[in-house]
C-alpha cells in the first residue's frame, strides 16, 4: 500500500496586505509540493480578499476565510487551526504575510517538524540576534518581552513571541484550541506555554527576521500590554494547578 502523502497547511492572517499577496503565494507554494495556504482576512479595505479569490481560481491549493472586521491575530489563527483539523491536515504552520517570515525557511522548518519534534519555531534569538531593519527601540522591546515571558512562564524557548511556528496535528488536537483567548504577542506565548504543559517537544530553527518593506505594522501598545498581563496569569494558573490548596 502506498504511503499517504502528508498534508501541510500554511495559515496566513491578512489585513491590508494587497501589496504582498501576489508575490507571496508562489514563493510559499514553491517551498514544498505538499503545501496549501489558508488566508484569514479581516475585511481588508485595500481589497486583499479579492486578490486572494482571483488567485484561488488558478490554484486549488489556496483557501480563504473572510471575517467581517478586525478580530485579532489570535482568533484568526484559532479559525485557521479549526479549518486545518476539520480538513485533516497533518502539519500546520503560522506565518506572516509581509515577508518578515521568508518562505525560503519553510523547507528547513518542515523537515525539522516532520522528523524531529512536535512544534518548530522559526527563531530570531537562537544564535544571538537575527533581525534586520528594526529600530533599536523595537528590538529592545522584543528582547525584553522574551526575557519577561520566559521568566514568568518557565518555557525554555528563546523566541517565545515568534509567529513563524509549525505544529503537528496532534498538538492542536491536544491543547483545546478554542479555549485560547490571547492575541498578538500573548497568543504566541500562550500557545508555546500550552505545548510545554502537554510535554510536546519544541525545537527552534534559526531564521533572519526582516521587517516589512510594504504595508504597515500591526503592533500596538494594547498588544504589548496584553502580553505583559497574560504572562503573569499563565504563571499563576500553573501555580494553582500545581498547588491547588495554596
Amino acid at each position: 500500500m502506498a504511503k499517504k502523502t502528508e498534508r501541510i497547511l500554511i495559515i496566513i492572517p491578512t489585513y491590508n496586505e494587497s501589496m504582498n499577496i501576489r508575490e507571496l503565494v508562489p514563493a510559499v507554494l514553491a517551498a514544498d509540493r505538499r503545501i496549501e495556504i489558508l488566508f484569514v482576512d479581516d475585511n481588508s479595505p485595500d481589497g486583499t480578499a479579492a486578490i486572494i479569490k482571483s488567485l484561488m481560481k488558478k490554484d486549488k491549493r489556496l483557501h480563504v476565510i473572510e471575517r467581517p472586521g478586525k478580530m485579532g491575530l489570535g482568533t484568526a489563527y484559532i479559525a485557521g487551526f479549526r479549518f486545518a483539523l476539520d480538513a485533516g491536515y497533518d502539519f500546520i504552520f503560522e506565518m506572516d504575510a509581509d515577508f518578515s517570515h521568508h518562505p525560503s525557511y519553510l523547507p528547513e522548518l518542515i523537515k525539522t517538524l516532520t522528523g524531529e519534534c512536535d512544534v518548530v519555531v522559526g527563531s530570531r534569538y537562537i544564535h544571538g540576534v537575527s533581525v534586520a531593519h528594526w529600530p533599536i527601540r523595537r528590538l529592545l522591546l522584543s528582547k525584553l518581552a522574551n526575557v519577561y515571558a520566559g521568566f514568568f512562564t518557565g518555557v525554555k524557548v528563546k523566541d517565545l513571541t515568534a509567529g513563524f511556528v509549525g505544529y503537528a496535528k496532534k498538538v492542536l488536537e491536544a491543547i483545546t484550541i478554542e479555549t485560547v483567548r490571547s492575541s498578538g504577542y500573548a497568543f504566541q506565548i500562550e500557545m508555546k506555554y500550552r505545548c510545554k504543559a502537554h510535554s510536546f517537544v519544541i525545537k527552534e530553527v534559526p531564521i533572519i527576521f526582516a521587517d516589512r518593506t510594504l504595508g504597515e505594522s500591526k503592533i500596538s501598545r494594547g498588544i504589548v500590554y496584553e502580553a505583559l498581563y497574560r504572562c503573569i496569569s499563565l504563571r499563576w494558573s500553573y501555580r494553582v494547578k500545581k498547588n491547588p490548596k495554596t
